[in-house]
C-alpha cells in the first residue's frame, strides 16, 4: 500500500492541473484586476501565475477564459447590459467580473452545460461578492442563458 492510501482524502494533495472552478476563481480575480487596474492582459497572466492556487488550476482553461473574456468584454457588456437594472459600469466590480467571466461561458463554451456555468458564476458571487449579490448574479444569468442557449434552457425546462 502506498503512504498517500494511509491517508484520509482529506490529507491527500489535490490533483494538480485540472480543477476548473480554481481556473474560473483565477480568471475572476484576473478580470477583477483589469476592471480596477485597466492592466493589461500580460501583467494579469503574470499575476494570476503568482497565485497559490495557480498549479491546482487546469492552467489551459484559465487562459482561454481570461483570453476570451479580454477579447470579446465590449460585447460581453452589451449582452449583460440588456439583463441589468442599471450600467454595467455600476454594477459591484466583483459583480461585473463574474456576469462578464460567466457570459463568456454562456456564449462561447457551449461544452459546458449552461447550469454549471450559473452555478459556478453564483459561488464565486457568494465567495467574493457583497451579501446578496449572488441572487442578483443568478437572476442576471438565468436570462442571459435563455437569450444564449435557448434549446438548451427549453430542454431543462421542460
Amino acid at each position: 500500500m502506498t503512504e498517500s492510501a494511509n491517508k484520509p482524502a482529506s490529507a491527500r494533495a489535490p490533483k494538480a492541473g485540472k480543477n476548473r472552478r480554481k481556473s474560473r476563481e483565477l480568471a475572476l480575480k484576473g478580470i477583477y484586476q483589469g476592471l480596477m487596474n485597466q492592466s493589461e492582459l500580460r501583467k494579469i497572466l503574470r499575476d494570476m501565475a503568482d497565485d497559490i492556487d495557480f498549479d491546482r488550476a487546469d492552467q489551459a482553461f484559465f487562459r482561454q477564459l481570461i483570453e476570451g473574456v479580454a477579447e470579446h468584454m465590449p460585447e460581453l457588456e452589451q449582452r449583460i447590459a440588456a439583463y441589468v437594472d442599471r450600467a454595467v459600469t455600476e454594477l459591484s466590480p466583483i459583480e461585473h467580473a463574474v456576469l462578464c467571466l460567466s457570459a463568456y461561458e454562456l456564449i462561447y463554451e457551449p461544452s459546458v452545460p449552461y447550469r454549471v456555468v450559473i452555478n459556478e458564476g453564483v459561488e464565486l458571487a457568494k465567495i467574493y461578492g457583497g451579501i446578496d449579490g449572488h441572487k442578483y448574479v443568478n437572476g442576471v444569468l438565468d436570462k442571459l442563458a435563455a437569450g444564449a442557449r435557448p434549446a438548451e434552457v427549453a430542454q431543462r425546462r421542460q
